[in-house]
């Protein structure tokens, strides 16, 4: 895909969503830098102008709130982020809807935890309020609740939530917005012979290497995060570009087709929005270690798991809850629904579907987990 190519892509993007990390909305210091807010809401506005829909996923509370309470260093404890996060959402909402009203747009607060994706019914519910909020021209400006947020149902990061936001609204382009200019094949702070990529085609184990952990003063996840959300958004058929927001016009700039930032492009096969879900919008509660022969069968034939390729079990994960699969090295190889608890699946280990009924007096299914429930990775 060359520059031409990527602006023939582009023209075809209806509705985008853009996250903006807290490494652009803050200064050298890790301190909300206003005047960024300004030039990039006229970035945004100006792209809305010309016909698309732009949902935001936007960081930056917690940065709002320890400067409200002058405190220089993020702080480890949990509550503390959380406490920080409530202080801070207010004024980053209050600087947003300044900024976009200079340019004659409204905004709204939207604010999510992974229970919004995870359950139907509250899916269903944030999808209605934010169609509604883009049909009457507001743009929604989304970030996770971090508040309410304990480990059970929070994302964790605003990488992974633009991610989810992508299906939530059935978004055409994921844009992630950071202080680098995308990918680079090294660390460009540490080696100056790294070189941006400008294209990714496939995200596999060597693009992975690339993205090397990194933490700020009000930052979390760095570059890993940025790839978990771009694998996430091209399952569902969405191609995602990583950005250096610090420059505004950038924005701008990638619909005008400029060869700015890393393309990732979307998966050829996208999975429906069944497995979707099942691989990016629930929380895995267990783990099943299989064998070579158990993941020859669901990664080369679509076949279920059955009881006699489990090794191991790890969780305390109940029927119909999500487990991660994974190899003798540890690796991930999919994930999917279970048909059997924790304590059933252990009893049941390394035996045949014909010994279910007589080792638990019960059976609920042949497979441990049907390959209808089951998401290759």
């Amino acid at each position: 895909m060359d520059n031409t190519d990527r602006k023939s892509y582009l023209r075809k993007v209806k509705r985008v969503v853009i996250k903006i990390g807290s490494s652009v909305l803050t200064n050298e210091h890790g301190e909300i830098n206003e005047g960024i807010f300004d030039l990039i809401a006229a970035e945004i506005s100006k792209i809305k102008t010309s016909g698309l829909e732009v949902v935001l996923v936007s960081s930056g509370a917690i940065a709002a709130g320890m400067k409200k309470l002058n405190i220089d260093k993020k702080p480890d404890d949990i509550v503390m982020k959380q406490a920080l996060a409530a202080c801070g959402q207010n004024t980053l909402m209050g600087i947003y809807e300044n900024s976009f009203s200079k340019n004659g747009q409204l905004t709204a607060q939207v604010l999510l935890t992974h229970a919004g994706f995870s359950d139907r019914k509250r899916f269903i519910t944030a999808r209605k309020t934010v169609f509604k909020l883009l049909k009457m021209g507001i743009i929604p400006v989304i970030n996770e609740n971090d508040a309410v947020a304990n480990e059970e149902i929070m994302v964790g990061d605003n990488d992974n939530l633009a991610a989810l936001v992508i299906s939530l609204i059935e978004g055409d382009l994921l844009i992630l917005l950071t202080n680098i200019d995308g990918l680079f094949s090294g660390d460009p702070n540490k080696n100056k012979d790294a070189r941006l990529l400008s294209l990714i085609k496939e995200v596999n184990g060597d693009i992975e290497k690339y993205a090397g952990k990194t933490y700020g003063k009000t930052t979390t996840g760095g570059m890993v995060t940025k790839i978990q959300a771009v694998k996430s958004a091209a399952a569902f058929g969405v191609p995602t570009i990583i950005a250096n927001g610090k420059i505004p016009s950038n924005i701008s700039g990638i619909f005008d087709g400029q060869d700015i930032g890393t393309f990732f492009l979307p998966s050829l096969e996208k999975l429906t929005g069944r497995k979707h879900w099942i691989a990016y919008a629930l929380k895995p509660m267990g783990k099943i270690s299989i064998d070579d022969g158990a993941k020859k069968a669901i990664t080369d034939s679509g076949k279920s798991l059955l009881p006699s390729g489990i090794k191991s079990v790890e969780g305390d994960f109940d029927i119909g809850e999500l487990v991660l699969c994974v190899d003798g090295d540890g690796n991930e190889v999919a994930r999917g629904l279970t048909s059997y608890s924790a304590s059933d699946i252990k009893k049941l280990a390394g035996q045949k579907t014909s010994n279910i009924q007589k080792i638990l007096g019960y059976k609920y299914s042949d497979e441990i987990i049907n390959r209808d429930d089951l998401v290759v990775l």
